[in-house]
């Protein structure tokens, strides 16, 4: 029915239509990279509670000063220590020493960053812009393995700049901690991989929560404790093949085989060179199979 534009002033007409101010945009389209860069910086400063609620800040934040703080004790020793002419935690092992706060932080933080929008069902909202699957993938998967490092590169930069200070030998030290650097940034690709697989398969926070601290955590303890026994068997050979079962006795095996440091196995004896390819390789191999299976969960999550 047409709206009767002669209606009397004070009467009803059901039929009129109103001008709300709605206009069309002319501005400039920024396309997918602004996109694709606008949701890696949401989720990076998520990760650490940045733009988000007083309460999300707490946990990521402790986690982080916990992780600088004991470099700074271990500088501290470095620096009173009589005598002293090295760290007495060495850059490619400080990770290892701390893997429980970095698991706990990426078991609180992962989950966070896609399971939420799997919760709340907003993916498909998303993918009705610009941005494409390949794109929210990306991003997410840079985002917190970018958390990661900075969660595990501060400490060793605190660390080398404590060694300095003690003067300790310069060339040395730089050499040190370039290796460790190549070790925390492969393990923040793996670790950021697999934890967001494991949030990604439940829209339940919790369950994520508790797929990524198994995977990590207990993987960890558990090859371990087989390591050991295998050791106090005899059985030395079987310590470095038993490492490729878990994520972080992988990281130690790549490091222990190609950076220089000294491995966390029982007796201190990891894999050599040719040992450390299978273990380059195993590592590769996860961190293109979780971005393939985030890939294929959010071909089904998109519709």
């Amino acid at each position: 029915m047409a709206s009767d534009l002669t209606t009397p002033p004070g009467t009803t007409d059901p039929t009129r239509i109103h001008n709300i101010g709605y206009r069309s945009y002319d501005g400039p389209r920024l396309g997918r990279a602004y996109a694709r860069r606008s949701l890696f910086s949401q989720s990076l400063r998520g990760a650490y509670g940045l733009g988000r609620s007083a309460k999300s800040k707490v946990l990521p934040m402790i986690l982080f000063a916990v992780m600088c703080l004991v470099a700074a004790i271990i500088v501290a020793v470095a620096v009173a220590g009589p005598g002293m002419t090295d760290l007495p935690v060495k850059y490619t092992r400080y990770a290892i020493v701390m893997q429980a706060v970095i698991g706990l932080y990426l078991a609180s933080q992962a989950p966070q960053s896609v399971s939420r929008d799997l919760r709340f069902k907003t993916v498909p909202l998303y993918f009705s812009r610009p941005i494409e699957r390949v794109d929210y993938v990306l991003a997410k998967y840079a985002a917190m393995a970018s958390a990661l490092f900075i969660l595990t590169a501060t400490p060793l930069v605190i660390l080398y700049a404590g060694a300095l200070l003690a003067e300790f030998d310069f060339a040395d030290q730089t050499k040190a901690f370039a290796q460790g650097l190549v070790s925390v940034a492969l393990l923040s690709v793996l670790f950021a991989g697999l934890g967001l697989v494991m949030a990604a398969l439940t829209p339940r926070r919790g369950f994520g929560v508790a797929a990524v601290i198994a995977v990590l955590t207990i993987s960890y303890g558990a090859v371990s404790t087989v390591q050991v026994i295998a050791w106090d068997q005899g059985s030395t050979g079987a310590v470095e093949w038993l490492g490729l079962f878990s994520p972080l006795t992988l990281i130690d095996g790549v490091q222990t085989a190609f950076l220089g440091a000294t491995s966390a196995f029982p007796g201190g004896e990891g894999p050599s060179a040719g040992s450390g390819v299978v273990y380059l390789l195993a590592v590769l191999a996860l961190i293109v199979g979780s971005y393939a299976v985030l890939m294929r969960r959010y071909r089904k999550a998109g519709l």
